[in-house]
């Protein structure tokens, strides 16, 4: 699983069994229209999986995560990403009191 940071500051997530051929397809356009539009790429982050299944539940989940989460990720910030990744919608107890 990968992540690449694009020219306009957005990043990419995606999961591959070879991630050397795929960084040169994404730099080479013969990629995903994400990161054809928004040259040039830039690796900024992996992690290495036994089974692609695994990577790309990973891959999945990162995606559906807010820009400043997935930079805490990249800049390995702990403390940032536990709390970017607190919940804060009415139905959290937490926040109860927010909402009454």
């Amino acid at each position: 699983m990968y992540i690449l940071e694009c020219a306009d500051g957005s990043y990419y997530t995606g999961s591959t069994k070879d991630l050397e051929r795929r960084l040169w397809e994404h730099q080479h356009l013969q990629c995903a229209n994400h990161t054809r539009k928004k040259q040039p790429v830039k690796l900024v982050y992996c992690e290495n999986y036994d089974r692609i299944d695994k990577a790309y539940f990973r891959e999945k989940q990162i995606q559906g995560w807010t820009h400043k989460k997935k930079k805490a990720l990249i800049e390995n910030n702990i403390s940032n990403l536990e709390e970017f990744a607190k919940c804060l919608n009415e139905t959290n107890s937490e926040n109860k009191d927010v909402y009454d």
